[in-house]
């Protein structure tokens, strides 16, 4: 079954992809993230925080809100990651991050404080981001509201929610 090309590319791509994550992860001595993918914070004051953010292909970001704090996203390297929002109104957004301005990605989104947030990465390898806080990130301004929760208060965006809640 395995000695088929397809199947062996497969396996040595998946192989090579895991390489890479790891050396990432390693590299940028980065941790796991409540919401999904892996962090580290890189600058810290009273006014703002920093961080690395690696998501990879087939993981999400689920969707949770700093209540005080505007986050700007900012993307460095791999693919684009597909960044839904909700304001606290209902208004739904998909906005694309990413070096592609031809294909109308941006290489920052800002997600205004208060408004829920999401991401998943849009390609079969990987984005490497950044995350700047302002005023800076503190675990009791986060906030990840449970599916239930949300379909109740949103239910016109079950189908984002299901998809991007655990």
């Amino acid at each position: 079954m395995y000695d088929r090309p397809f199947f062996r590319d497969s396996l040595k791509h998946a192989g090579e992809m895991t390489r890479e994550l790891e050396h990432m992860i390693q590299a940028l001595n980065l941790t796991t993230h409540p919401e999904g993918g892996h962090f580290r914070e890189t600058y810290r004051t009273a006014e703002s925080t920093a961080i690395y953010f690696l998501l990879a292909a087939g993981e999400f970001s689920a969707f949770h809100l700093l209540r005080n704090s505007d986050e700007m996203w900012h993307h460095y390297a791999g693919d684009p990651v597909e960044l839904h929002t909700i304001s606290p109104d209902g208004a739904y957004r998909v906005e694309w991050l990413g070096p592609g301005i031809e294909r109308e990605e941006r290489p920052q989104v800002l997600v205004p404080k208060g408004s829920l947030q999401a991401a998943v990465v849009r390609g079969s390898r990987w984005a490497l981001c950044g995350c700047t806080v302002t005023p800076a990130f503190t675990f009791s301004d986060f906030e990840m509201p449970p599916r239930a929760e949300l379909l109740v208060l949103f239910p016109q965006h079950a189908e984002a929610i299901e998809r991007l809640t655990r």
